[in-house]
């Protein structure tokens, strides 16, 4: 800690000011635009580093970073449609916010818990990275495994009282994710036309999901030209929003736990984190009910934990050489490039280098709530444009962030195509998320399963491997644990209706 701190003064150079200023700007523009990941937004830039001082170029990549998963929130919130796949969650809860005139608490919301999560992620970096980079390491594909199996869990807990079409949404949504050559194998599965044979990627499908029904919706109205929302700015509320945070403690606690540890777990990401801390969210409140209708203690679940992810995905990466999301995966990228190689030389050789990075990391957390705070103040703009021009944005956008992720024509068809289906579904109430899980945890799932096999048939044999350990033990026990709850509080949600349809009924 003391070390960082020393180096605080490094990023008081006008050169090093701009850059993390500019980088949480543009990370706030990346997040906000659906298919700009925080991925994609870290690999574009790293090229450019390469032509600044080693540690400018790591300051504008951390700030991207760290403001890009931010910045996901704003179009979850206001359109419906994930900036970032880590805004999966924030969409539940912000978007009906959005449609009660409470966009701007939304987004309040959304970052003030950012820069919570952001700063305990990076203070876990700071402070925890010896004992955490070995917990990381103790991740094999069978504890891999279990994880994604706890993850899905959470679908009983976003069904809305749909159970068996959670499930099956969920299951679909894994097939989906199914499509194309296998990654372990090389094996075609269920493609039956060329436009699949790449498979489909997750923003795409996310993309579709989400955006298409909306529009779809929109274009269902009748008086579609001339209806125009009518959302006033509120002044006065940033405070009595920012004080409520004190009723969530047990979720911005708990959501920093998550966000840490599935932050360090190579390949999890802050999706997985948003989701599975708004169940654990949901199932510890008192009034689960209201989760999905616009409930602010949703968002913050999601806001917290998936910015929690983002110190802590550093840990595994500064100390090991394994990155703990995709975006730190491309960030190795912009150290090597420098000439930096990870493990105890960046401490102790780059030591100037690595503590000015990490303290930029922190520094730029407030940026980025400062910035997004000040869009908030705006956002009746984007809420009061008709829905006409507003059909026609979405789109547009869609197509743009999904043609932008691999170039390629395949994807906004198999966008649509994926769209049309969930408008169907919605008509038959499938509810969205349970897919998007699927779509998520399925390839992780998979993968896991088959590397753990390969390296169980050759070692321990595949239940030993599977069944054995403090780790896969834990994840067993929770997911178990997870899956009680849930269907608990399915079965309490439909007693509930009816003994209300009881008393409806005597009293008619």
């Amino acid at each position: 800690m003391l070390e960082t701190l020393q180096h605080m003064g490094n990023l008081l150079s006008l050169g090093n000011f701009l850059v993390l200023l500019l980088g949480s700007v543009g990370g706030i523009f990346f997040g906000a635009m659906p298919g700009l990941s925080p991925t994609m937004a870290v690999a574009l830039l790293v090229p450019f580093t390469f032509y600044m001082d080693a540690t400018t170029g790591l300051i504008l990549l951390g700030s991207v970073y760290t403001s890009a998963v931010a910045g996901g929130a704003i179009t979850a919130v206001l359109i419906n449609i994930p900036g970032a796949p880590a805004s999966i969650a924030t969409l539940l809860d912000g978007h009906p916010m959005a449609k009660k005139g409470e966009g701007q608490q939304a987004l309040y919301i959304a970052f003030v818990g950012s820069l919570i999560g952001g700063v305990c992620g990076v203070l876990a970096l700071i402070l925890l990275t010896p004992p955490l980079a070995a917990f990381a390491l103790s991740f094999g594909p069978s504890e891999l495994f279990w994880v994604s199996v706890f993850g899905i869990t959470v679908i009983a807990g976003l069904s809305d009282g749909r159970l068996i079409k959670g499930l099956f949404g969920g299951v679909l949504g894994m097939l989906i994710s199914c499509i194309g050559y296998s990654p372990m194998l090389g094996e075609p599965r269920f493609v039956f036309h060329d436009t699949l044979i790449s498979g489909i990627a997750m923003v795409p499908a996310l993309i579709g999901l989400f955006a298409i029904p909306q529009v779809l919706d929109l274009a269902a109205e009748v008086h579609l030209q001339v209806t125009k929302n009518k959302y006033m700015p509120k002044k006065g509320v940033f405070w009595p929003t920012v004080r409520k945070f004190r009723e969530w403690w047990k979720t911005v606690v708990i959501g920093n736990i998550v966000g840490i540890i599935i932050g360090i777990i190579p390949g999890a990401g802050g999706q997985v984190a948003g989701l599975i801390n708004y169940d654990q969210a949901r199932k510890m409140s008192k009034h689960p009910e209201t989760f999905g209708t616009g409930e602010p203690e949703g968002v913050v679940a999601s806001e917290v934990s998936n910015n929690a992810t983002v110190g802590a995905a550093l840990i595994p990466l500064l100390t090991l050489g394994v990155p703990g999301s995709p975006t730190a995966a491309v960030l190795l990228g912009g150290l090597l490039i420098h000439g930096l190689f990870p493990g105890p030389e960046l401490f102790g050789k780059h030591a100037d280098i690595t503590y000015t990075f990490i303290a930029g990391m922190l520094v730029a957390q407030f940026f980025m709530c400062g910035i997004g705070l000040l869009f908030a103040r705006y956002s009746h703009a984007i809420m009061n444009i008709p829905n006409l021009i507003m059909m026609a944005s979405v789109v547009i956008l869609a197509v743009i962030g999904t043609y932008c992720v691999q170039n390629n024509m395949d994807d906004v068809i198999v966008m649509f195509a994926l769209g049309l289906l969930m408008y169907l579904g919605a008509k038959a109430e499938f509810p969205s998320a349970p897919v998007v899980l699927g779509v998520i945890l399925g390839p992780i799932a998979e993968e896991s399963f088959l590397r753990g096999k390969m390296i169980a048939e050759t070692d321990v044999g595949v239940f030993s491997y599977f069944f054995t350990g403090g780790i896969n033990l834990l994840f067993i026990a929770l997911s178990v644990g997870s899956l009680a709850w849930g269907l608990y509080g399915e079965h309490s949600r439909h007693r509930k209706r009816q003994n209300a349809q009881a008393a409806s009924a005597a009293a008619a």
